[in-house]
């Protein structure tokens, strides 16, 4: 079994570093205290982390903070960062109202 799978392998206890209040999600305010805490209470894949901390889901998409993360995912887990699987990745989304559609489907029939 892959080393990065096997969630029954002890990856040590939780222990503070001084630098943990040190912002690496500027969108969304995420610490490396906050990242490093996730992976020690069981998140050890991007997209869980992304999913409980919002990690690369502000403004910027991850584009500031994807690599930070890995790495300090990675080196709780002592493994290399080549190892993580990027995190699943979804196209901003945001309410359409239906007649925005409709008036979609009337210019298609228009043009018809």
């Amino acid at each position: 079994m892959n080393s990065i799978n096997d969630r029954s392998r002890d990856i040590g206890p939780f222990v503070p570093k001084p630098d943990d209040d040190r912002i690496i999600c500027r969108c969304e305010e995420i610490t490396q205290g906050e990242i490093r805490r996730a992976v020690h209470d069981g998140m050890w894949t991007l997209t869980e982390i992304r999913r409980y901390l919002r990690t690369g889901m502000g403004l910027c998409q991850g584009q500031t903070c994807a690599k930070l993360v890995k790495s300090i995912v990675a080196r709780e887990l002592k493994v290399s960062p080549a190892e993580l699987e990027p995190a699943t990745s979804r196209a901003p989304m945001r309410p359409i109202e239906m007649r925005v559609f409709a008036n979609e489907s009337e210019e298609v029939e228009d043009n018809a």
